[in-house]
């Protein structure tokens, strides 16, 4: 008998501060958990670390002043959980890099999300900013 998993989305707004990233990761993981994956599982942490990636990103590098970013996870039919944060900054689009510099202090969250997501990338989001998304593979 093979599980079946109806569609469920989450949206919601957040200010493009740290606190506004912190709450996205903090919402995210409580979300998952009402939808049956308890923070402590590896689907909620692989989630929790992307999440908390992806809108570091969306603070740092497609902010606006007065803008903020929303974070949308939606569980497909096709089982797989897609994480979206979209921001304002569309000209911004993220390049992933195969290499961080082992001594800077950035440049290592893309490696994170593209490690831990089945596949993910960006598109844009009219009518001036981006989505940047990834797919993590749900387990039946």
């Amino acid at each position: 008998m093979k599980s079946e998993i109806s569609t469920r989305r989450f949206t919601q707004l957040f200010s493009a501060s740290p606190r506004g990233a912190r709450l996205a990761r903090l919402l995210a993981v409580h979300q998952l958990s009402e939808w049956g994956w308890p923070p402590s599982c590896e689907v909620s942490e692989s989630v929790a670390l992307v999440v908390a990636e992806l809108a570091a990103n969306a603070v740092t590098h497609g902010c606006v002043k007065g803008r903020g970013f929303r974070l949308s996870l939606t569980v497909e039919p096709s089982g797989t959980l897609r994480i979206e944060v979209a921001d304002p900054r569309g000209d911004r689009r993220p390049l992933p890099r195969r290499t961080a510099n082992p001594c800077g202090e950035g440049g290592r969250g893309l490696l994170l999300v593209d490690a831990l997501a089945a596949r993910w990338g960006s598109e844009p989001w009219p009518p001036s900013g981006k989505v940047v998304w990834a797919e993590i593979a749900l387990p039946f």
